[in-house]
């Protein structure tokens, strides 16, 4: 495990940017915990949608698919770049400007346009996959993308800005000498601090989430849970002292006392939060049936 551990640690050190919101993981375990929620119908409807996928970027399950995107957008398609993430500033969070005034979806919406935030791609998708008039190839577009934009949209830096890049520009600084940019430690490192197998912390996690947590958290629509990540971002994960902007000679910010653990929590939270969220949105947009 320390080994699998400091190899990922190494990967994020030496390749900062691009960002993966909670890093291959991540996405692993909020799908893994939606599964668990879906409804059996949903499920197999799932499952049968994605067993029409011939793509080989990733593995053809529902786990392996919620990494799809990022995936994608690697292999060359850096015009679906915008769609992962809504950059709400800390000191202006204004939704609509931060998604591009909420441009008109075309159809498909897998389309685009490129100017758009990971608020209106949820929308749009989970409309495409309820809507019986969707052609089956967009519906699997629509399905893959949902499966990872939930993930997004819950990883706090991927819903703030600081003029900073998402905290792409801040360096955090690890044992030794090493550091990580703030956006990939959270992508990744605090992730993998919560457990190291997506199933199993899938899992754990879900043991945790009662009742009326699920409840609570099916309420709402992407706007608000984008504004819920902001606040998140703003109370939690740029309480380290960093200032706002990109300086390529700032020094690398020690974490402060406690900072690790509150992140932890924040971290499993979000997760938590992503997985209902994602089967909310799959048990409703699928629950007449494709």
């Amino acid at each position: 495990m320390y080994d699998k551990f400091a190899l990922l640690l190494g990967a994020v050190v030496a390749c900062p940017a691009p960002a993966l919101a909670w890093g291959y993981q991540g996405h692993e375990t909020i799908a893994a915990i939606a599964r668990a929620y879906l409804s059996d119908d949903v499920r197999s409807q799932v499952d049968a949608i994605l067993a029409r996928d011939p793509d080989t970027l990733t593995g053809p399950d529902m786990i392996a698919r919620s990494t799809w995107a990022d995936a994608w957008r690697s292999a060359g398609h850096r015009e679906t770049a915008e769609w992962h993430f809504v950059d709400i500033e800390l000191d202006h969070p204004d939704l609509k400007s931060a998604c591009f005034d909420f441009p008109k979806e075309g159809r498909p919406a897998s389309s685009g346009p490129a100017d758009d935030c990971v608020v209106d791609k949820v929308e749009a998708f989970e409309a495409e996959l309820a809507d019986p008039a969707t052609s089956d190839a967009e519906r699997l577009l629509a399905l893959k993308y949902l499966l990872h934009f939930v993930g997004d949209l819950h990883q706090p830096l991927h819903a703030s800005d600081h003029h900073d890049k998402g905290g792409n520009c801040v360096r955090v600084a690890l044992e030794g000498t090493r550091t990580v940019s703030l956006h990939s430690w959270w992508d990744t490192v605090v992730v993998q601090e919560l457990g190291s197998d997506p199933q199993s912390l899938a899992d754990q996690l879900r043991q945790q989430i009662s009742v009326q947590d699920k409840a609570n958290w099916e309420q709402g629509d992407p706007r608000q849970w984008a504004m819920e990540s902001f606040a998140v971002a703003k109370n939690v994960a740029y309480t380290l002292g960093s200032s706002a902007g990109c300086t390529s000679d700032a020094a690398p910010i020690p974490l402060p006392a406690a900072y690790d653990a509150k992140a932890k929590e924040t971290a499993r939270l979000q997760i938590e939060r992503a997985g209902v969220r994602l089967a909310l949105l799959l048990n409703r947009a699928l629950a007449t049936g494709s």
